[in-house]
């Protein structure tokens, strides 16, 4: 019961502490897709493809990548720093004295809870940046919300929601992995924990991006062959 509680409580820091951040990027992304689409696009006569453009771009791309940099921002820090200061202060060895293990009560929750508030916090910044999209062309171009949502279901692929899902939940293993591990690689002093912080946000970054690379590419791989 107490391992359950510290996840709901991570996945309360990580999804529910993060919603106002991730409202915010996904309207501006949302925007500023609609923005660009609706007014180069035209040019070309090719109107329509900008359902396919907000549909490449906020679901496969920049929803799971840029959620999974907020979370790593935010929880990432956060889950490093707190589990360091508890190697520093020898509350790990108290745990293992009474006979709880650190990894099943410290680790699994926060990894269960960051991967698990990284996969909804991609679903609600796809559907914020699509709904910001839609408000915006009522500003420059009207267009009947029954329209535009066809139009976008029409466009939106099987293949697109797993992508974003897949990315998502791979991003939130990579980032709750890469925490925890360079947490309990603080030995003495609590000095270490900064470097340890830092050093786990860099990992993330990147390795969050390799993995979206590998991922697209598999995608079109697999897609176009």
């Amino acid at each position: 019961q107490v391992a359950f509680r510290v996840l709901v409580l991570q996945i309360y820091f990580t999804g529910v502490k993060a919603l106002n951040i991730i409202t915010f990027i996904a309207l501006a992304m949302g925007v500023v897709i609609i923005l660009q689409g609706i007014t180069i696009l035209p040019q070309f006569g090719q109107q329509d493809l900008v359902y396919i453009i907000l549909i490449t771009i906020i679901t496969r791309e920049l929803g799971p990548i840029l959620t999974a940099f907020i979370v790593i921002a935010r929880s990432g820090t956060a889950i490093a720093t707190e589990l360091g200061h508890m190697v520093v202060t020898h509350q790990m060895e108290a745990y293992i004295s009474v006979g709880i293990s650190p990894v099943s009560y410290l680790v699994v929750p926060r990894f269960l809870g960051v991967t698990i508030s990284l996969v909804l916090l991609t679903i609600y910044f796809n559907i914020i940046g699509l709904i910001a999209s839609f408000f915006i062309t009522q500003i420059i171009q009207p267009i009947q919300f029954m329209e535009y949502f066809q139009k976008l279901i029409s466009t939106l692929k099987i293949s697109d929601i797993t992508m974003s899902l897949v990315k998502s939940f791979i991003f939130g293993v990579i980032i709750s992995s890469v925490a925890t591990y360079n947490a309990f690689k603080v030995k003495v002093a609590s000095t270490e924990i900064p470097q340890v912080v830092i050093t786990a946000v860099g990992q993330g970054f990147v390795l969050c991006i390799i993995a979206n690379v590998i991922i697209t590419l598999l995608y079109y791989i697999f897609t176009l062959g």
